[in-house]
């Protein structure tokens, strides 16, 4: 039985971790160790060494210091929830006070540097690590593997995603996600690495958020194109400026195309999925139950349990920090050659 200590209390811990332990504590509390679930805010400046009872249910320390004493680290998963911008620091932090059971939010780091240093930290003896990949747990996700590998529909072909959403405020207020490739494309990307296997970039896109008088470099919109080893093609598109949110996911194959919709947020568990075959009609839609995170959850706590959670998806989503890094620097190489051949053309004016 395991203890959790949650570490951020924004959107990602109290938002969505917290409900979402309490529902997973609640289905297998064989799982659990009986207590609270302990929290730290590393974003907000201690004070003193007191701590917060919250409906006994989540009991918020002052500091790492603070709830390092009121759990074992070889007893504890630490849900690392503050924003990947920093997050080799965090990491440190918690392994030098001897947690070695960390589940880390998506996406695991946004950059290369940061990617190498965290995979450093990890790769310590005793080290168990996973990151949080909703989408691997999804029932959607294993219906469209199976018709992959079942083939009844022949090859796939391509797949696209889109995933979209208005997130102006956030944007706006929070720093911690630095482009639209950080926010929602991880969980798609994902996807495409599980179901069509290792890939290589071969384009990419991005916009900047402009609004109320400012400009967010890459935080509008963001677009991949990937080519992977096994010959599908893939894009996965992320417009944060949507008015409207949609997670859906489109397989081609030679027979036959596979709609499928996750569900949009946390307000809802269901998925739809839909096939539409030559000469079909109005194919009817599969509505089915998908709370991916929840099973995510329990998935990760019972590897927690055993032997620790499998190093392959540990892997996959070290490459797709991998490929989002080889896009990002392909939109600043468009940015700059298209600035270059906007001072030729104001110099040839000239």
């Amino acid at each position: 039985m395991l203890r959790t200590l949650v570490v951020g209390l924004g959107r990602a811990g109290a938002g969505l971790h917290l409900p979402v332990l309490a529902k997973a504590r609640a289905q297998q509390p064989h799982l659990f160790a009986p207590g609270p679930v302990i929290g730290v805010d590393p974003s907000v400046p201690p004070d003193g060494d007191s701590e917060t009872s919250l409906d006994g249910a989540l009991r918020v320390a002052e500091s790492l210091n603070a709830a390092r004493r009121l759990v074992a680290p070889d007893n504890t998963v630490v849900h690392v929830c503050t924003p990947p911008l920093g997050r080799p620091e965090v990491v440190r932090d918690l392994l030098g006070l001897g947690f070695r059971k960390l589940l880390l939010e998506k996406p695991a780091a946004t950059g290369t540097d940061e990617l190498a240093e965290l995979v450093r930290l990890v790769g310590r003896a005793g080290v168990q690590v996973a990151v949080v990949e909703p989408w691997s747990a999804s029932t959607l996700t294993e219906r469209l593997a199976r018709l992959v590998t079942d083939a009844k529909l022949g090859t796939l072909r391509q797949i696209s995603v889109v995933q979209n959403k208005p997130r102006f405020h956030r944007s706006l207020t929070t720093l911690g996600h630095p482009t639209a490739f950080d926010v929602e494309i991880p969980h798609g990307l994902g996807v495409l690495l599980h179901l069509a296997g290792d890939a290589k970039v071969a384009s990419a896109s991005c916009t900047d958020l402009v609004l109320h008088g400012r400009r967010l470099p890459r935080l509008g919109s963001g677009s991949v194109q990937l080519h992977h080893h096994g010959g599908v093609r893939s894009e996965i598109r992320s417009d944060l400026t949507s008015p409207v949110r949609e997670r859906r996911i489109t397989l081609q194959f030679d027979h036959g195309t596979v709609i499928g919709h996750y569900p949009a947020d946390s307000a809802d568990d269901h998925a739809q999925l839909r096939l539409v075959t030559p000469g079909s009609v109005s194919p009817p839609k599969q509505i089915f139950r998908d709370d991916a995170l929840t099973a995510f959850l329990l998935r990760a706590y019972a590897d927690f349990d055993g032997e620790g959670p499998p190093a392959e998806a540990f892997t996959r989503q070290v490459r797709a920090v991998e490929l989002l890094a080889d896009a990002k620097r392909r939109c600043d190489n468009g940015l700059t050659a298209e600035l270059r051949l906007i001072e030729e053309v104001l110099t040839d004016a000239k």
